[in-house]
């Protein structure tokens, strides 16, 4: 997928950052207070999420398949990132270069990517006309017809049999391999494209990944920009009409409770690292809040968190720690982590341990809670102050099928977290008998071949 048009005219370029200067202020007073979202469905059954933001003349454009990696085969993993990412590479007879020249006469940016749980194609483009309309044409080709040219696919092939290779020579890469494969099991959430897989990968696969999963009743349009609720409504009807009628997705397996257990790996690096992790919280969990509150005071906080403080500050064991939640459709990762001398491998995991087990036992003070709430109220302005970063957030509530006042109430519900609650959604979610531990660097089990 073009991450960015590489022939953007001279006068476009300079077009789209005079726009963009002079919505900053716009999108400064915008972002204090949340733009009402509105949905509907188009139909062939895709759900629409949109935002009018008329600061500057620009629309952000993204359509989420559920075509994430939980839905390749097992012996096909990193087909969906295959996928999605040759699907610019040639489309209803317009070749890699020509789609690429296209965008850039326009002054458009498409995009890619695919995760776990959904497969995301998303545009930017000036709202004046041609210049929308055109790189709508371009989008809605590269959706309706791509073509997977075998050439093509063995070039992408090399790129990420070397990206693969690459990684296996990275620590913190090994360490979040091994992480998720004990974490999750034979799960989805669990697999990382080999070798081996990626080598298995034909121009049919492609063909039928996308005709399986490209479909409207799968998708969800996200739009935000100054553009009109009609002129909305064209252009999620103009980007689902031409998808393939696609197929009903299996049912997921049912996630596992890990039994806690520790893996060293080693390594060559002078520093180890060290993860600690378990399956944890699904979007739209009753205990988001607590644990998003809860966690900054652990360690996503930075220098003000507990980790920092105990095993950076007071013993310089570690340049820094942190910890983190990514909630996903079924039960997403809890992590901690930090990276220290190898000769202090014990001495920096008990810490960590004994910060995290402490934390579980007695929740955080009023004061941590205080200061916490304070920085992620504060700090809530910044989420929304682009079209990208809004794009972002309502494309995460139409996919997750959030509320339509998460937003307007984020600040509220953080508000009202109280000591009480952050220590219960805690004891409840991160349990030291489902504990993962990894350690790259010092140990005993040789790197794979």
């Amino acid at each position: 997928m073009v991450e960015q048009s590489t022939k953007v005219k001279g006068v476009m370029k300079h077009v789209v950052k005079a726009v963009l200067a002079a919505g900053l202020s716009g999108f400064v007073a915008m972002a204090s207070a949340a733009l009402p979202i509105e949905r509907w469905s188009t139909p062939q059954g895709a759900r629409v999420v949109f935002m009018r933001a008329p600061a500057i003349p620009m629309v952000d454009v993204q359509i989420d398949f559920d075509a994430g990696s939980r839905r390749e085969p097992a012996t096909h993993t990193g087909l969906a990132s295959f996928t999605v990412a040759m699907l610019d590479k040639a489309a209803a007879g317009l070749k890699e270069n020509e789609i690429e020249d296209a965008l850039a006469d326009v002054g458009a940016k498409l995009s890619g990517s695919a995760g776990s749980d959904r497969l995301s194609v998303s545009l930017r483009t000036l709202t004046s006309q041609p210049e929308m309309g055109r790189a709508l044409d371009v989008m809605a080709k590269v959706l309706h017809k791509p073509e997977f040219p075998a050439d093509i696919l063995e070039r992408e092939r090399a790129r990420s049999i070397a990206a693969i290779r690459e990684s296996k020579t990275k620590p913190e890469a090994i360490g979040h391999e091994m992480l998720s494969s004990l974490m999750y099991g034979d799960h989805p959430y669990g697999r990382t494209a080999s070798e081996e897989t990626v080598k298995r990968i034909a121009v049919d696969d492609l063909k039928r990944f996308y005709a399986d999963n490209f479909a409207a009743g799968r998708a969800v349009v996200s739009i935000v920009g100054d553009v009109t609720r009609e002129q909305a409504s064209d252009i999620a009807q103009r980007l689902v009409a031409g998808l393939p009628a696609g197929v009903q997705p299996a049912a997921l397996p049912e996630l596992q409770a890990p039994i806690a257990m520790e893996k060293r790996i080693a390594h060559p690096s002078t520093q180890s690292h060290v993860m600690i992790g378990m399956p944890a919280m699904k979007r739209g969990d009753p205990d988001f809040f607590p644990l998003v509150v809860g966690n900054y005071i652990l360690g996503g906080g930075g220098f003000v968190s507990r980790l920092m403080t105990e095993v950076r500050e007071k013993r310089g064991l570690a340049y820094s720690a942190y910890a983190y939640f990514s909630p996903m459709s079924q039960l997403g990762p809890f992590e901690m982590g930090l990276q220290t001398q190898r000769e202090q491998t014990d001495t920096a995991l008990k810490v960590a341990r004994d910060t995290l087990f402490e934390f579980l036992s007695t929740g955080p003070t009023e004061a941590e809670l205080k200061a916490a709430k304070s920085n992620l109220v504060g700090g809530f302005p910044l989420r929304l102050d682009s079209n990208r970063k809004l794009l972002d957030q309502i494309s995460t509530i139409g996919y997750f099928r959030l509320p339509d006042d998460y937003l307007d109430t984020w600040t509220r519900n953080i508000e009202a977290v109280t000591v009480a609650q952050v220590k219960d959604a805690f004891s409840r979610r991160v349990k030291p008998e489902n504990l993962i531990t990894v350690i790259v660097g010092q140990g005993e089990v040789p790197l794979a071949k």
